[in-house]
Protein backbone atom coordinates (compact mmCIF):
# COMPACT_ATOMS: atom_id res chain seq x y z
CA UNK A 1 0.00 0.00 0.00
CA UNK A 2 1.12 3.53 -0.76
CA UNK A 3 0.65 6.77 1.09
CA UNK A 4 -1.97 7.87 3.61
CA UNK A 5 -4.78 10.23 2.69
CA UNK A 6 -6.78 12.14 5.26
CA UNK A 7 -10.53 11.86 4.59
CA UNK A 8 -13.18 13.14 7.01
CA UNK A 9 -10.69 13.23 9.84
CA UNK A 10 -9.73 9.56 9.53
CA UNK A 11 -6.32 8.37 8.36
CA UNK A 12 -6.79 5.60 5.81
CA UNK A 13 -4.50 4.11 3.20
CA UNK A 14 -4.60 5.14 -0.44
CA UNK A 15 -4.35 2.23 -2.90
CA UNK A 16 -4.72 1.83 -6.65
CA UNK A 17 -6.52 -1.54 -6.29
CA UNK A 18 -8.59 -3.02 -3.47
CA UNK A 19 -6.62 -5.11 -0.92
CA UNK A 20 -7.03 -8.86 -1.56
CA UNK A 21 -7.85 -9.89 2.03
CA UNK A 22 -9.19 -6.91 3.98
CA UNK A 23 -10.14 -7.26 7.65
CA UNK A 24 -13.54 -6.52 9.13
CA UNK A 25 -13.87 -2.76 9.73
CA UNK A 26 -10.88 -1.88 7.54
CA UNK A 27 -11.24 1.19 5.28
CA UNK A 28 -9.16 2.33 2.30
CA UNK A 29 -9.18 4.93 -0.49
CA UNK A 30 -9.17 3.49 -4.02
CA UNK A 31 -7.44 6.27 -5.98
CA UNK A 32 -8.23 4.63 -9.32
CA UNK A 33 -11.97 4.61 -8.66
CA UNK A 34 -11.81 7.75 -6.46
CA UNK A 35 -13.95 6.16 -3.73
CA UNK A 36 -13.55 5.26 -0.08
CA UNK A 37 -14.35 1.64 0.69
CA UNK A 38 -14.85 -0.28 3.91
CA UNK A 39 -15.40 -3.90 4.85
CA UNK A 40 -18.63 -4.66 6.70
CA UNK A 41 -19.22 -8.14 8.01
CA UNK A 42 -22.13 -10.12 9.43
CA UNK A 43 -19.98 -12.70 11.23
CA UNK A 44 -22.78 -14.75 12.78
CA UNK A 45 -25.62 -14.57 10.26
CA UNK A 46 -29.08 -13.16 10.90
CA UNK A 47 -32.83 -13.81 10.70
CA UNK A 48 -35.27 -11.31 9.19
CA UNK A 49 -39.05 -11.24 8.82
CA UNK A 50 -40.57 -12.87 5.74
CA UNK A 51 -44.13 -13.18 4.48
CA UNK A 52 -46.65 -14.95 6.71
CA UNK A 53 -48.27 -18.26 5.82
CA UNK A 54 -51.92 -17.93 4.84
CA UNK A 55 -52.81 -20.63 7.39
CA UNK A 56 -51.08 -20.71 10.78
CA UNK A 57 -50.12 -24.33 11.42
CA UNK A 58 -47.45 -26.79 12.49
CA UNK A 59 -46.22 -30.30 11.69
CA UNK A 60 -46.54 -30.11 7.89
CA UNK A 61 -44.29 -31.41 5.11
CA UNK A 62 -41.73 -28.84 3.97
CA UNK A 63 -39.19 -28.81 1.14
CA UNK A 64 -37.38 -26.56 -1.31
CA UNK A 65 -35.22 -23.44 -1.14
CA UNK A 66 -35.54 -20.15 0.70
CA UNK A 67 -36.95 -18.44 -2.40
CA UNK A 68 -38.86 -21.47 -3.69
CA UNK A 69 -40.37 -23.46 -0.80
CA UNK A 70 -43.40 -25.69 -0.35
CA UNK A 71 -45.38 -26.42 2.83
CA UNK A 72 -48.20 -28.98 2.84
CA UNK A 73 -50.60 -30.37 5.40
CA UNK A 74 -50.06 -29.93 9.12
CA UNK A 75 -52.19 -29.20 12.15
CA UNK A 76 -53.95 -26.01 13.25
CA UNK A 77 -56.38 -27.46 15.76
CA UNK A 78 -57.52 -29.86 13.04
CA UNK A 79 -55.76 -31.79 10.29
CA UNK A 80 -54.89 -29.70 7.23
CA UNK A 81 -54.73 -30.35 3.48
CA UNK A 82 -53.49 -26.81 2.65
CA UNK A 83 -50.48 -26.45 0.36
CA UNK A 84 -48.60 -23.17 0.05
CA UNK A 85 -45.65 -22.07 -2.10
CA UNK A 86 -43.13 -19.36 -1.14
CA UNK A 87 -41.42 -17.21 -3.78
CA UNK A 88 -38.98 -15.38 -1.51
CA UNK A 89 -41.55 -12.74 -0.58
CA UNK A 90 -45.01 -14.23 -0.08
CA UNK A 91 -46.86 -17.53 0.34
CA UNK A 92 -49.51 -18.50 -2.23
CA UNK A 93 -52.19 -21.13 -1.70
CA UNK A 94 -52.25 -23.85 -4.37
CA UNK A 95 -53.95 -27.24 -4.79
CA UNK A 96 -54.52 -29.20 -1.59
CA UNK A 97 -53.23 -32.59 -0.53
CA UNK A 98 -55.72 -35.39 -1.18
CA UNK A 99 -55.71 -36.37 2.52
CA UNK A 100 -55.72 -34.09 5.56
CA UNK A 101 -52.80 -35.08 7.81
CA UNK A 102 -50.00 -33.91 10.05
CA UNK A 103 -46.64 -35.30 11.25
CA UNK A 104 -45.75 -36.01 7.60
CA UNK A 105 -42.32 -35.70 5.99
CA UNK A 106 -41.35 -33.54 3.00
CA UNK A 107 -38.73 -34.41 0.37
CA UNK A 108 -37.76 -32.50 -2.77
CA UNK A 109 -38.30 -29.08 -4.30
CA UNK A 110 -40.86 -26.37 -5.01
CA UNK A 111 -41.87 -28.07 -8.26
CA UNK A 112 -41.32 -31.74 -7.43
CA UNK A 113 -41.92 -33.01 -3.89
CA UNK A 114 -43.11 -35.91 -1.75
CA UNK A 115 -45.36 -35.75 1.31
CA UNK A 116 -44.66 -39.05 3.05
CA UNK A 117 -46.46 -40.77 5.91
CA UNK A 118 -48.21 -38.79 8.60
CA UNK A 119 -51.21 -39.03 10.87
CA UNK A 120 -54.93 -38.83 10.03
CA UNK A 121 -56.70 -40.56 12.88
CA UNK A 122 -53.96 -43.18 12.73
CA UNK A 123 -50.44 -43.50 11.35
CA UNK A 124 -50.35 -43.93 7.58
CA UNK A 125 -47.84 -45.10 4.95
CA UNK A 126 -49.49 -43.02 2.20
CA UNK A 127 -47.18 -40.91 -0.02
CA UNK A 128 -48.36 -38.08 -2.26
CA UNK A 129 -46.26 -36.57 -5.05
CA UNK A 130 -46.33 -32.90 -6.12
CA UNK A 131 -45.67 -32.11 -9.79
CA UNK A 132 -45.64 -28.33 -9.48
CA UNK A 133 -49.41 -28.08 -9.95
CA UNK A 134 -51.18 -30.87 -8.08
CA UNK A 135 -50.76 -33.87 -5.80
CA UNK A 136 -51.24 -37.53 -6.76
CA UNK A 137 -50.76 -40.73 -4.81
CA UNK A 138 -47.58 -42.71 -5.39
CA UNK A 139 -45.86 -45.73 -3.81
CA UNK A 140 -46.50 -46.11 -0.08
CA UNK A 141 -43.73 -46.19 2.50
CA UNK A 142 -42.72 -49.74 3.59
CA UNK A 143 -44.50 -49.05 6.90
CA UNK A 144 -46.79 -46.39 8.36
CA UNK A 145 -44.55 -43.70 9.84
CA UNK A 146 -44.70 -40.24 11.43
CA UNK A 147 -42.11 -37.54 12.21
CA UNK A 148 -39.32 -39.00 10.05
CA UNK A 149 -36.27 -37.09 8.81
CA UNK A 150 -35.49 -36.73 5.13
CA UNK A 151 -33.04 -35.54 2.47
CA UNK A 152 -32.67 -35.56 -1.29
CA UNK A 153 -35.12 -35.21 -4.18
CA UNK A 154 -38.08 -37.09 -5.65
CA UNK A 155 -35.98 -39.25 -8.01
CA UNK A 156 -33.29 -39.73 -5.35
CA UNK A 157 -34.83 -39.45 -1.88
CA UNK A 158 -33.80 -40.59 1.60
CA UNK A 159 -36.02 -40.99 4.64
CA UNK A 160 -34.79 -41.99 8.10
CA UNK A 161 -36.05 -42.50 11.63
CA UNK A 162 -39.61 -41.79 12.69
CA UNK A 163 -42.22 -43.38 14.91
CA UNK A 164 -43.94 -46.59 13.76
CA UNK A 165 -44.29 -47.05 16.88
CA UNK A 166 -41.85 -47.43 18.56
CA UNK A 167 -39.27 -44.90 17.41
CA UNK A 168 -37.23 -46.43 14.62
CA UNK A 169 -33.76 -46.28 13.10
CA UNK A 170 -35.03 -47.48 9.71
CA UNK A 171 -33.61 -45.80 6.61
CA UNK A 172 -35.06 -46.08 3.09
CA UNK A 173 -34.05 -44.72 -0.30
CA UNK A 174 -36.51 -43.72 -3.03
CA UNK A 175 -35.77 -43.89 -6.76
CA UNK A 176 -38.88 -42.14 -8.04
CA UNK A 177 -41.06 -45.25 -7.97
CA UNK A 178 -40.08 -47.58 -5.12
CA UNK A 179 -38.60 -47.62 -1.61
CA UNK A 180 -35.59 -49.75 -0.62
CA UNK A 181 -34.52 -50.55 2.95
CA UNK A 182 -30.87 -49.67 3.63
CA UNK A 183 -28.66 -49.49 6.73
CA UNK A 184 -30.24 -48.11 9.89
CA UNK A 185 -29.35 -45.04 11.92
CA UNK A 186 -27.23 -45.83 14.97
CA UNK A 187 -29.76 -44.09 17.23
CA UNK A 188 -33.49 -44.75 16.77
CA UNK A 189 -35.45 -41.48 16.93
CA UNK A 190 -38.28 -39.42 15.51
CA UNK A 191 -38.93 -35.66 15.29
CA UNK A 192 -35.36 -35.14 14.00
CA UNK A 193 -33.74 -32.73 11.57
CA UNK A 194 -32.23 -33.73 8.25
CA UNK A 195 -30.60 -32.31 5.14
CA UNK A 196 -28.40 -33.30 2.22
CA UNK A 197 -28.77 -35.82 -0.57
CA UNK A 198 -29.45 -39.52 -1.02
CA UNK A 199 -25.70 -40.18 -0.96
CA UNK A 200 -24.52 -37.57 1.56
CA UNK A 201 -26.95 -36.61 4.33
CA UNK A 202 -27.04 -35.45 7.94
CA UNK A 203 -29.46 -36.47 10.73
CA UNK A 204 -29.52 -34.52 14.00
CA UNK A 205 -31.45 -34.21 17.22
CA UNK A 206 -34.80 -35.92 17.73
CA UNK A 207 -36.29 -38.27 20.29
CA UNK A 208 -37.79 -39.39 22.56
CA UNK A 209 -35.73 -39.30 24.66
CA UNK A 210 -34.57 -35.94 23.31
CA UNK A 211 -31.00 -36.18 22.02
CA UNK A 212 -28.28 -34.01 20.48
CA UNK A 213 -26.87 -36.90 18.42
CA UNK A 214 -25.66 -36.11 14.90
CA UNK A 215 -25.06 -38.80 12.27
CA UNK A 216 -23.59 -38.49 8.77
CA UNK A 217 -24.74 -40.71 5.87
CA UNK A 218 -22.20 -41.60 3.15
CA UNK A 219 -24.54 -43.39 0.78
CA UNK A 220 -24.24 -46.76 2.46
CA UNK A 221 -24.08 -46.31 6.24
CA UNK A 222 -24.46 -43.83 9.10
CA UNK A 223 -21.63 -42.74 11.41
CA UNK A 224 -21.90 -40.70 14.59
CA UNK A 225 -20.18 -37.35 14.66
CA UNK A 226 -20.23 -34.30 16.98
CA UNK A 227 -23.45 -33.52 18.81
CA UNK A 228 -25.64 -30.44 18.63
CA UNK A 229 -24.92 -27.96 21.43
CA UNK A 230 -28.60 -28.04 22.43
CA UNK A 231 -30.46 -31.38 22.57
CA UNK A 232 -33.90 -30.88 21.00
CA UNK A 233 -36.60 -32.27 18.75
CA UNK A 234 -39.37 -30.80 16.55
CA UNK A 235 -36.77 -28.38 15.13
CA UNK A 236 -36.56 -26.77 11.72
CA UNK A 237 -33.66 -27.49 9.42
CA UNK A 238 -32.18 -26.54 6.09
CA UNK A 239 -33.34 -29.22 3.65
CA UNK A 240 -31.39 -28.76 0.43
CA UNK A 241 -27.71 -28.65 1.42
CA UNK A 242 -25.46 -30.18 -1.24
CA UNK A 243 -23.96 -32.75 1.15
CA UNK A 244 -23.45 -33.62 4.83
CA UNK A 245 -20.80 -30.93 5.43
CA UNK A 246 -23.30 -28.07 5.81
CA UNK A 247 -26.54 -27.73 7.76
CA UNK A 248 -28.63 -25.31 9.82
CA UNK A 249 -30.76 -26.35 12.83
CA UNK A 250 -33.18 -23.93 14.48
CA UNK A 251 -35.98 -23.79 17.01
CA UNK A 252 -37.48 -26.92 18.51
CA UNK A 253 -38.26 -28.16 21.99
CA UNK A 254 -35.80 -28.99 24.81
CA UNK A 255 -36.18 -31.83 27.33
CA UNK A 256 -37.77 -29.33 29.73
CA UNK A 257 -40.68 -28.98 27.23
CA UNK A 258 -39.50 -25.43 26.55
CA UNK A 259 -39.55 -24.02 23.02
CA UNK A 260 -36.17 -22.67 21.92
CA UNK A 261 -35.00 -20.08 19.40
CA UNK A 262 -31.44 -21.43 19.23
CA UNK A 263 -29.82 -21.65 15.80
CA UNK A 264 -26.78 -23.81 15.11
CA UNK A 265 -24.57 -23.95 12.02
CA UNK A 266 -22.80 -27.18 10.96
CA UNK A 267 -19.46 -26.95 9.11
CA UNK A 268 -18.88 -30.64 8.48
CA UNK A 269 -17.08 -31.16 11.78
CA UNK A 270 -18.94 -29.33 14.55
CA UNK A 271 -21.97 -27.20 15.40
CA UNK A 272 -21.61 -23.49 16.25
CA UNK A 273 -24.24 -21.43 18.06
CA UNK A 274 -25.30 -18.44 15.99
CA UNK A 275 -28.13 -15.86 15.94
CA UNK A 276 -31.43 -16.99 17.49
CA UNK A 277 -34.78 -16.97 15.74
CA UNK A 278 -36.85 -13.91 16.66
CA UNK A 279 -39.59 -16.27 17.93
CA UNK A 280 -38.92 -19.44 19.91
CA UNK A 281 -41.03 -22.20 18.39
CA UNK A 282 -41.31 -25.96 17.96
CA UNK A 283 -42.85 -28.13 15.21
CA UNK A 284 -41.35 -25.57 12.83
CA UNK A 285 -41.19 -25.94 9.05
CA UNK A 286 -37.86 -25.54 7.30
CA UNK A 287 -36.44 -25.11 3.81
CA UNK A 288 -33.33 -23.87 2.04
CA UNK A 289 -29.64 -24.35 2.76
CA UNK A 290 -27.24 -23.41 5.53
CA UNK A 291 -26.53 -20.13 3.72
CA UNK A 292 -30.13 -19.13 2.89
CA UNK A 293 -32.92 -20.82 4.85
CA UNK A 294 -36.54 -20.39 5.95
CA UNK A 295 -38.31 -21.04 9.25
CA UNK A 296 -42.11 -21.00 9.07
CA UNK A 297 -45.16 -22.02 11.02
CA UNK A 298 -44.93 -24.06 14.20
CA UNK A 299 -46.19 -23.55 17.72
CA UNK A 300 -45.03 -20.43 19.51
CA UNK A 301 -47.64 -21.13 21.06
CA UNK A 302 -50.32 -20.88 19.71
CA UNK A 303 -50.00 -21.90 16.07
CA UNK A 304 -48.08 -19.28 14.15
CA UNK A 305 -48.00 -18.17 10.51
CA UNK A 306 -44.71 -16.28 10.94
CA UNK A 307 -41.87 -16.80 8.47
CA UNK A 308 -38.25 -15.90 9.15
CA UNK A 309 -35.49 -15.75 6.53
CA UNK A 310 -31.90 -16.71 7.33
CA UNK A 311 -28.84 -15.11 5.75
CA UNK A 312 -25.52 -16.78 6.54
CA UNK A 313 -22.41 -14.99 7.83
CA UNK A 314 -21.30 -12.59 5.12
CA UNK A 315 -18.63 -10.02 4.33
CA UNK A 316 -19.48 -7.17 1.99
CA UNK A 317 -17.82 -3.99 0.77
CA UNK A 318 -19.40 -0.61 1.50
CA UNK A 319 -18.48 2.21 -0.88
CA UNK A 320 -18.47 5.96 -0.19
CA UNK A 321 -18.11 8.34 -3.12
CA UNK A 322 -15.55 11.13 -2.68
CA UNK A 323 -16.46 14.42 -4.37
Amino acid sequence: MATYKNIVGTNIRSVTTDPPNPENGQMWYNSTERVVKGLKSNPVGSWSTGGNLNTARAEGASAGLSNAAIFAGGYSGSNETDTELYNGTAWTEVNDLATAKFALTGIGTYTSALAAGGYTNTRIANVEQWNGTSWSETTDLPAANIYAGAAGTVPAGLIFGGDLPPTTANTQTYNGSSWVEVNDLNTARARLGGTGTQTSALAFGGGPPIVAVTEAWNGSCWSETNDLNTARFFMGSSKQDANNTAALAYGGEKPSSTNVANTELWNGTSWTETTDLATARAYVGGAGTSTAALAFGGTAPPYTAATEEWVAPTISTVTFTVS
